[in-house]
């Protein structure tokens, strides 16, 4: 009898220690912020480099966008007075319109305006490379954040192969006294680069696109109003 219940206690107790190790195991966790710092000065660094890329992503994405959507507003009746005053020959009020109205499409129009006289080529061409430098000040910075979309996942690789290096190097320097624990640590640490390194691409990619297709708009209606503008050069004087 007595024999019987010491087995049972000794039986239990295994079953006692394993859960508790289970809890402990558990209960075990990594912040964010510890994944970041404990893949080493490397790691560090590399974090650091994604942070500060993607702070510069967010900032052009929000400048450029804000830019861009004022350079989209359009007054429906701007070309319509525009037609008016250079049909009654008020070629001042033209211009003042223009200088009042802070477009890129009023800026084309200011440039035709000022050219009115001359061969309507010339005035294509003007208009043309007015509408060029405006389209060069809607892209601005569009470059930087393509970069970053692509330069943000390969810095990210770069610190998971960091990591993975000085991970087989902890291997080969332990020899046979291979400790998993600090192992598996330093693999799911370096990974973090790659997470990190993916997001901000992604975000910085989807941002890109974004602002090319509202510039695309934008593009378009300056060629639709400097071929409008062109045309009221052509239409006889009423």
């Amino acid at each position: 009898m007595i024999l019987s219940i010491i087995s049972q206690i000794n039986v239990a107790q295994p079953a006692t220690d394993s859960l508790a190790t289970a809890e402990g195991q558990t209960e075990k966790t990594l912040s964010i912020l510890e994944l970041i710092t404990s893949g080493g000065l490397g790691g560090t660094i590399i974090m650091s480099a994604l942070f500060v890329l993607s702070i510069i992503a967010v900032y052009i994405f929000i400048e450029r966008f804000i830019s861009i959507k004022k350079a989209s507003e359009e007054d429906q009746n701007f070309m319509n007075q525009i037609k008016d005053f250079i049909h009654d020959g008020k070629l001042e009020a033209a211009r003042s319109l223009c200088k009042s109205t802070p477009t890129p499409i009023s800026r084309m129009i200011e440039k035709g305006v000022n050219r009115i006289g001359k061969p309507l080529v010339d005035i294509g061409a003007a208009i043309e490379n007015t509408g060029k430098l405006e389209l060069f000040k809607l892209e601005k910075n569009l470059a930087t954040l393509a970069t970053i979309s692509g330069a943000a996942p390969m810095i990210g690789f770069l610190g998971t192969v960091i990591g993975m290096i000085l991970a087989f190097h902890q291997m080969a320097s332990a020899g046979g006294n291979i400790d998993v624990g600090m192992l598996s640590e330093g693999i799911y640490t370096a990974m973090v680069t790659t997470v990190a390194g993916l997001i901000v691409g992604i975000v910085a990619y989807i941002g890109y696109n974004l602002l090319v297709a509202k510039v695309e708009k934008v593009v378009f209606k300056m060629e639709a109003r400097s071929t409008e503008f062109l045309d009221i050069l052509n239409e006889p004087a009423k």
